[in-house]
């Protein structure tokens, strides 16, 4: 292994450890990381992120944030990452149910925040459905 990957949310520090690859999605398309990789800064998308070592692949949800790259070390800051096992498909429904509610609601609503809490949803259930 030759990247090292940190992942940090509010709350905790969701990964640190040495990694081979990272898949992930910028606002502006997917990219790979691996070792050598050029510094490079991206806002990233709400997806899902690939993580790569040598005996396994592991999936998570991220909803966004920002990715720092250099000197083969990988930062992401996040409002949220969850293994995609570790995801609650009720939970991620409900949740995908009050952002439609809210944006149908004809109310005055932050229109901005409630999509983005929709596709957070729409992210979380379509990974956890594989």
């Amino acid at each position: 292994m030759s990247l090292q990957l940190k992942i940090v949310t509010p709350d905790k520090v969701f990964f640190d450890g040495e990694i081979d690859m990272l898949i992930a999605r910028g606002v502006e398309g997917d990219f790979a990381i691996m070792k050598g990789h050029t510094p490079f800064v991206t806002v990233l998308d709400i997806r899902k992120l690939q993580i790569k070592t040598a005996d396994k692949k592991r999936e998570a949800a991220i909803a966004g944030g920002y990715l720092d790259v250099r000197d083969d070390k990988i930062v992401i800051m996040s409002d949220a990452c969850e293994w995609v096992d570790e995801i609650d498909y009720n939970r991620a429904l409900e949740a995908k149910k009050r952002a439609e509610k809210r944006l149908s609601s004809g109310a005055e609503v932050d229109t901005v925040r409630a999509e983005i809490a929709l596709k957070k949803a729409m992210n979380r259930l379509s990974l956890s459905k594989k």
